[in-house]
């Protein structure tokens, strides 16, 4: 232990004492999307919660090969999670971002590696010491697997402050993406790949021909991605008011959304998605598809529709009824108090001390 000299008042006058420093608990925080796949959601909340975690000094963060802590949590399951984690028996954290449904419209051959995933992520999970789930289909997802490590739920944070609209933002975003102060801008956000519903976005643009529809996202699997030839080729026969970005650098998010009016999230399969959160907090509306995990995940109203039909006819009503689009921005700032950074950040605090004293008791 640490001790530190510390002056103290006495009847003689100052006397100096030598005092034991409080240990911090420093947390080594690795994802291998560091090196890999940057710019798509398990990275955006990966470098979040690093940030958010650094913003006070109750406990410290050592990132990937920066050095060693008295905890290990990871955000990805590869071979990087095992090679770290051998040192840190009984305080290895595992965040599970992803589970076996989540290659469905992700990868080629999906059905063919599908049981091997399974497999895989039922090793993966049981190396960890707690797994934290981000949702609840991923905590049942995850006991669906015979998974015998202790689970806790909790969400990914939002910083609203971080995403907040601006009109200095809109500016840039709109310079950014080419629009004009006048255009009526649609977003999507979100790899090109089937499970993100590219194409059903570029159908909804083909029926709305007077609106801007943007999507913004890449391919970090490249040609390892579930219909990129498909994909490909609808987004070169798509019209000229529906434009597919690119990838843009998580600092120039914000601006991205705040070019935006609308968010549209046709997703067919996600566990606690951070884009639609993120626009959210940027005070728009958000239309999702209507899926069985964010019926269980939020907590709060939102905007949904089953499909091309739905999505058309919202949007429709969101461009051509004012007192249908306030209110939505309503439900958007409803919506997004789930996530709050300061609740989610004292869930974790006392995770960590948690796992570390069971570890303590463990190995003695």
């Amino acid at each position: 232990m640490q001790k530190d000299k510390v002056k103290e008042s006495g009847d003689d006058g100052e006397v100096t004492s030598t005092k034991p420093k409080e240990h911090v608990m420093k947390i080594h925080m690795i994802s291998e999307t560091a090196f890999i796949t940057k710019g798509q959601g398990v990275d955006t909340a990966f470098v979040e919660l690093i940030e958010l975690l650094r913003e006070k000094n109750d406990v410290e963060v050592v990132v990937n090969d920066e050095g060693t802590g008295d905890l290990l949590h990871s955000h990805t399951y590869g071979p990087y999670f095992f090679w770290k984690g051998r040192k840190y028996r009984g305080r290895k954290i595992h965040t599970v971002h992803v589970i076996p449904d989540s290659i469905k419209g992700s990868l080629p051959l999906w059905k063919l590696l599908y049981p091997l995933a399974k497999a895989y992520f039922k090793m993966a999970f049981s190396y960890a010491d707690m797994l934290i789930a981000i949702s609840p289909m991923v905590e049942n997802a995850i006991r669906d697997l015979g998974v015998k490590t202790p689970i806790v739920r909790i969400y990914n944070p939002v910083d609203a402050r971080k995403w907040r609209r601006t009109p200095e933002n809109r500016k840039k975003g709109r310079e950014l993406l080419g629009l004009s102060e006048h255009d009526k801008v649609i977003l999507g956000v979100g790899q090109l790949q089937d499970r993100k519903g590219v194409e059903d976005f570029i159908d909804v643009g083909e029926a709305l021909p007077n609106v801007k529809f943007v999507w913004v996202g890449g391919r970090p699997f490249g040609m390892l991605t579930d219909g990129i030839n498909r994909i490909n080729e609808s987004i070169e026969k798509a019209s000229a008011h529906i434009h597919f970005a690119g990838m843009y650098d998580l600092e120039d998010m914000p601006a991205i959304y705040a070019a935006a009016d609308i968010f549209l999230f046709p997703s067919y399969q996600e566990n606690c998605p951070l884009a639609p959160l993120e626009a959210a907090a940027c005070g728009m509306p958000v239309v999702y598809r209507d899926l069985k995990e964010y019926a269980l995940l939020y907590k709060a109203p939102y905007l949904k529709a089953a499909g091309t039909a739905g999505f058309i006819e919202l949007i429709g009503k969101l461009i051509s009824d004012d007192r249908f689009y306030n209110d939505s921005v309503k439900t958007s700032e409803t919506l997004i108090e789930q996530f709050d950074r300061n609740i989610i950040r004292a869930e974790l605090i006392d995770l960590y001390k948690q796992v570390l004293k069971n570890a303590v008791i463990k190995n003695r």
